[in-house]
């Protein structure tokens, strides 16, 4: 692992950072440059459409650029998770119940294969990768101990309040 080539950084440095960081297994990995437009919109609509059907769920939230600080040296910003009864004020203490990340040529490699496997092994129920220029989303569901991919436009989502998101309404404004 990288870790082990170099300096092993902590939550307690990380906190000292400026600018948007991420902290995977202790090397420190830079979110540079700002999201392009394509993916702000996709955050912004996916964190819109599951929002709006949490009016009779208060235990759970939909959030955007958050840390998830899973241990001292790893604390991730999933572009949108949804959580339920985390009761930690300053990041997510908890395992998010969804994850999506929105898949750029910049952060694929780190999206599709350091995060995912991180999500798979904290137990994220559903891991979501959302692809701005193919116009398309993956859902993975964590069974067994294994994501499975699930083909659909519409997913419906069994967590503590039952949501869907229908990605072709979401993809119809950037066509």
């Amino acid at each position: 692992m990288l870790a082990e080539v170099f300096e092993k950084y902590t939550y307690e440095d990380y906190k000292l950072w400026e600018g948007d960081w991420e902290l995977i297994d202790g090397v420190a990995y830079a979110m540079a440059p700002s999201p392009v437009k394509s993916h702000q919109f996709i955050v912004s609509e996916v964190i819109r459409h599951l929002g709006n059907q949490l009016e009779n769920c208060k235990k759970c939230l939909v959030l955007s650029e958050i840390d998830w600080k899973i241990d001292d040296f790893t604390v991730v910003k999933p572009d949108v998770v949804f959580v339920c009864e985390d009761l930690s004020s300053e990041y997510i203490s908890s395992t998010p119940k969804i994850i999506f990340e929105v898949i750029l040529p910049s952060s694929r490699l780190r999206d599709e294969k350091i995060k995912f496997d991180i999500y798979k092994k904290e137990g994220v129920k559903y891991f979501v990768s959302v692809y701005p220029k193919e116009l398309k989303a993956k859902v993975y569901k964590l069974t067994n101990g294994e994501y499975i991919k699930e083909e659909n436009n519409v997913y419906n989502f069994d967590v503590e309040c039952i949501i869907e998101i229908d990605f072709e309404k979401i993809f119809e404004r950037l066509r």
